[in-house]
């Protein structure tokens, strides 16, 4: 008779349960999955860039990939509302923070760039906790390479197409403008949600409809689901790469208060779960949450929410399962 065998390990990676360790124990990497130091080998990665030296108000969003990661510990692994199971197809671990600079902003940006060369080299799709949101615009120059020009959706309070910030080319509040330039996105396949408050010309927005992209105010989403608006947009920026780069100052600052230039009026958290899970089913390719400041935020909300709203990102990626 044979012996019994031992159960076979699992395939994939998984979060660390609450029985094994106390969520309060250990060391915090994101949805305490297991480190390393490439993304050699995984099919997704959460990685930090802990970097805010493009920030014009509040700062201190350098502290938010470390925060989320702490806030990460209630995350477990199965979605209990959309059924996706991304553990059980793909293989995931946090692969710790691109090294920047904070001496020197133009260095950094070659420093992440670099960084994203090397993550999506062998297919990883990077979910990238921020630092603020100057970070697209590097992991945009590397993604192009990889994938050519992408669609983005694009959820934020401001456009950052400025041309200059105080003088400066290389800003939070410019990003999309530098990409625009650089040839980085499909321009009929960007979509802008959430733009909202006060600015310097009335026609600020009206740049990127020029360009091509899709704006969707924060007025035109009030006391609505965006569902309806999601099948559209979806239709948009199908058929190609899709990157989402999420500022959480899209949401309301009622909902994420820790973030450097919050604006009234913003979306709500349903709105932003709706935003990001109606992307199933896109060749999304990547994603970014930036903004969070957990110095204006003691409780850790802004950072809790920041932490749910990555997982839903995973959850949508391609090759995620969905348990019937």
């Amino acid at each position: 008779m044979n012996p019994p065998q031992a159960p076979a390990a699992p395939r994939f990676n998984q979060p660390l349960g609450g029985d094994a360790v106390p969520r309060f124990a250990g060391i915090a990497t994101m949805m305490r999955l297991p480190h390393q130091p490439t993304a050699e080998g995984l099919d997704a990665c959460f990685v930090g860039v802990p970097f805010d030296l493009g920030t014009s108000n509040r700062s201190g969003a350098r502290f938010g990939p470390r925060q989320v990661r702490s806030e990460s510990v209630l995350l477990r692994p199965y979605n209990m509302a959309t059924r996706a199971a991304p553990f059980d197809s793909l293989q995931v671990a946090d692969i710790g923070d691109v090294a920047t600079n904070p001496y020197n902003i133009v260095d950094s940006i070659d420093r992440i760039e670099a960084a994203y060369d090397r993550i999506i080299a062998g297919g990883c799709r990077p979910i990238t906790i921020g630092g603020d949101h100057t970070i697209a615009w590097p992991i945009l120059r590397a993604m192009r390479k990889r994938y050519g020009p992408v669609g983005v959706v694009h959820v934020d309070a401001h456009a950052d197409v400025n041309d200059t910030m105080g003088g400066e080319k290389i800003a939070h509040g410019t990003p999309f403008r530098r990409a625009v330039e650089e040839g980085l996105l499909d321009c009929q396949r960007v979509v802008q949600i959430g733009l909202r408050g006060t600015g310097y010309h009335a026609d600020d927005f009206d740049w990127c409809r020029a360009q091509g992209f899709r704006v969707v105010q924060a007025e035109e989403c009030w006391h609505r689901s965006l569902l309806p608006l999601m099948k559209e947009v979806v239709e948009r920026v199908g058929g190609g790469p899709v990157y989402l780069s999420f500022d959480i100052d899209g949401l309301d600052p009622s909902f994420a208060p820790g973030t450097g230039t919050p604006e009234i009026g913003g979306l709500s958290v349903q709105q932003g779960l709706e935003i990001i899970r109606s992307l199933r089913g896109l060749d999304l390719v990547g994603a970014d949450l930036v903004e969070i400041s957990p110095p204006y935020d003691p409780q850790g909300t802004t950072a809790l929410v920041g932490a749910n709203l990555a997982y839903e990102m995973l959850c949508v990626l391609p090759g995620v399962q969905y348990r019937a």
